[in-house]
């Protein structure tokens, strides 16, 4: 997936940026990053489109499933319907209905199971990707403020020395 590209060059480009001396902290291109956050932020609505297919899909399979559950119980039906004639026949023929819509419903069952397994299993790795997204932007924001802060700490302490000297100078 292009989206795991982007992140892993992210990685790379934090991973391989130049250190502050004495801290963990990083230098890196703001433009590189920016320019990274907008394709992931192109990328992302093809995994949001994914997970809709898999809505509809998954909807789709159901409503398909109903059917065929339904198309299996009027089966039962127009079977004991032609039975009826006889009552042992009759009787057979209630005892074959039941075991077809016990047959019927299992299946309806299993198949609303998989279906939302399988569902919830593509949904899972959409969910995924998007937290690991969010954390990377995470990372990367808070990596930023941090080198601006120290950057921030930096020429204070340079202008108080500054100032100090200009006044032994006096």
């Amino acid at each position: 997936m292009e989206i795991f590209t982007l992140l892993e060059t992210l990685e790379d480009i934090i991973e391989n940026a130049k250190s502050i001396p004495f801290t963990e902290k990083v230098i890196v291109d703001k433009d590189d990053i920016l320019d990274l956050v907008k394709e992931i932020r192109l990328k992302l609505p093809d995994e949001l489109k994914q997970a809709k297919w898999i809505k509809e899909e998954r909807e789709r399979i159901m409503a398909e499933a109903h059917k065929d559950a339904d198309d299996i119980v009027k089966e039962a039906e127009n079977r004991i319907i032609s039975m009826i004639d006889e009552h042992e026949i009759t009787r057979k023929a209630y005892d074959k209905k039941e075991e077809i819509v016990a047959q019927a419903n299992e299946m309806h069952r299993t198949m609303v199971r998989d279906t939302n397994e399988y569902a919830d299993g593509i949904l899972e790795g959409v969910e995924n990707t998007v937290k690991q997204l969010e954390q990377a932007l995470e990372n990367v924001n808070v990596t930023i403020k941090e080198t601006l802060a120290n950057v921030e700490g930096t020429i204070k302490q340079t202008v108080e020395t500054i100032e100090n000297n200009r006044k032994e100078l006096k």
